[in-house]
């Protein structure tokens, strides 16, 4: 049964209307999956480095994982973290949990023991799945630790190539082993119920769940696969982490199997690895973030692979410039679309029939007729067309509020229940959007957001540290470097390594460790007596002129 109290539903009047309107089919993702299956059942679904499986096979191996979730004593309502790499396993537990009314928590693989120890805390997370390691890292001893910390945590189910677990460890399983007790097709999730759990960067360190119902998203995949006009010749090639927003439904991997394409799951987003995939594959999709965008042009200067079956890169995650934006369509000779959306709801596309200068110098339009977007001022007063104002929104896939956080949804919702997006914005005549930047106190590092205040206040509790900031320096790749302004007690002595340090140690992301360093006597003050970020962010820019001295 639904709890009320973590979640926030839409009001009445609007769940009617859309149903009427038919966005919302009271279906679930396992439904849709299964009717691309019964009609596409041997076509290929999903291929990673390892193996490929038709929709047919695909259906076969969920309903055996979703019995074997169900014999483990997972079932409706309970909350699972699933934090893997791009791989078959992980749309197979997606959807595993699903059919069970279990919900994922979609954990990126950068997350670490800050933020997995958050989320079974504020979830009661009974399980996890995750790969035994991947990139270097140790997910097996990080998920062993949680086992032994957080109470509600029973399971950890390993993906990993042994056959057995190198040493037993209570409450710790096989991923194949889930595949052992028989199968089943029975479904106990519900429509209008959350579905699973996308995250939000956050501003103040603490993040937050973003509840995603089977209704709302399912809408959001199909109105983005209308404006993108996949069909089942789409072959996608996945390089971001494929737990995002972005990847998985706009439309994503879950646009594909709507339609009975193909994805191809990538390990890397390099340039090398992705020119092979898209040759090997004749990929005719792909969705990059501006960072990788930069990369892969300037490779396609010296590449010798032939991509000539890609017809659409999407372009999404952080503004694209429009410099970059131009270069796009004729080095790879395709179509460019930019993408802006949240995972809280609402996405913008520019169409594919844009006229180029929109597509170049605008960040696209809202998918559905029922998006309703407003660009208003500090007062909530709306802004007349091209001047800029704050982004607030409500519609069929935009939550009402975040799960478990009655405090937050009231500064995040205005009392008529629109989502305060914190973007600034301008909008044009025909309802193009134009970013212009961000109120929220936020570092979005090549599509990875960082909340400043979570990394102040790691910093600040260092003995050394006096007073901190971090603010957001511009970065030709990355868009937003993070920049860490430290002033040091009197008489103490810290290198730039060892505030890095300071950060790593308390258990975050990579991404979350401020890039740069530098220390001042002391910050700038506004008038009210706040750190002034702005004049951080102009004295330290880069090539300014700086006062302080800077460390890499």
């Amino acid at each position: 049964m639904q709890d009320y109290r973590d979640f926030t539903p839409w009001p009445t009047s609007l769940a009617t209307r859309y149903r009427q309107l038919g966005f919302w089919q009271d279906k679930t993702l396992v439904d849709h999956f299964r009717q691309t299956a019964s009609q596409c059942g041997e076509q290929v679904a999903m291929i990673d480095a390892k193996r490929q499986l038709t929709y047919q096979q695909a259906i076969d191996e969920i309903e055996r994982l979703a019995a074997g979730f169900r014999a483990h004593g997972i079932g409706a309502n309970d909350n699972v973290i699933v934090q893997l790499p791009n791989c078959v396993e992980f749309y197979l537990s997606f959807y595993a949990l699903l059919q069970i009314g279990a919900r994922p928590i979609m954990a990126l693989p950068a997350h670490r023991q800050r933020e997995l120890s958050f989320f079974c805390q504020h979830a009661d997370v009974k399980a996890m799945v995750i790969t035994e390691e991947a990139a270097g890292f140790d997910y097996l001893s990080l998920a062993k630790q949680l086992l032994d910390n957080q109470p509600s945590l029973e399971h950890v189910f390993v993906c990993q190539p042994q056959q057995e677990l190198p040493v037993p460890y209570m409450g710790v399983h096989n991923f194949g082993d889930l595949y052992q007790h028989g199968r089943t097709d029975n479904q106990d999730g519900q429509a209008d119920h959350i579905a699973f759990f996308q995250l939000s960067g956050g501003t103040t360190g603490t993040p937050k769940l973003i509840p995603r119902t089977h209704n709302d998203y399912a809408y959001s995949v199909q109105a983005s696969v209308d404006v993108c006009q996949w069909h089942t010749g789409t072959r996608y090639l996945c390089v971001l982490p494929a737990a995002h927003n972005y990847p998985l439904s706009s439309p994503g991997a879950l646009g594909v199997f709507s339609v009975g394409g193909c994805v191809v799951l990538s390990q890397d987003a390099s340039a090398n690895t992705a020119f092979s995939l898209i040759e090997q594959y004749r990929i005719t999709d792909c969705a990059l973030v501006p960072s990788i965008a930069l990369l892969w042009l300037e490779a396609q200067k010296r590449n010798q692979c032939d991509l000539s079956s890609l017809s659409l890169i999407q372009v999404g995650g952080q503004k694209l410039s429009a410099n970059v934006a131009a270069q796009i369509p004729q080095a790879f000779a395709c179509q460019l679309q930019q993408v802006f959306g949240m995972a809280e709801g609402l996405v913008n596309y520019t169409r594919l029939d844009d006229p180029l200068e929109t597509i170049i110098h605008t960040q696209g339009r809202a998918m559905s007729s029922a998006d309703e977007v407003r660009v208003v001022d500090e007062q909530g007063n709306d802004v007349p067309l091209g001047q800029e104002g704050y982004l607030i929104t409500q519609g069929p896939y935009t939550i009402r509020g975040y799960y478990r956080a009655p405090e937050h949804n009231q500064r995040a919702f205005t009392d008529d229940g629109f989502y305060r997006t914190g973007d600034l914005v301008k909008m044009d005549a025909a309802g193009n959007l134009m970013v212009t930047g961000r109120d929220k106190d936020q570092i979005n590092r090549g599509g990875e957001k960082i909340a400043a205040e979570e990394i102040e206040n790691y910093l600040l509790a260092h003995p050394a540290i006096f007073d901190a900031a971090l603010v957001a320096i511009a970065d030709p790749y990355l868009g937003e470097r993070s920049l860490a302004v430290v002033v040091l007690k009197e008489g103490q002595t810290l290198s730039a390594i060892g505030v890095k340090r300071c950060v790593r140690d308390m258990g975050v992301a990579d991404y979350k460790i401020p890039d740069k360093v530098v220390f001042c006597d002391a910050l700038p003050m506004t008038p009210v007596g706040k750190v002034d970020k702005k004049a951080l962010r102009t004295q330290f820019a880069p090539n300014a002129h700086q006062a302080a001295t800077p460390v890499e």
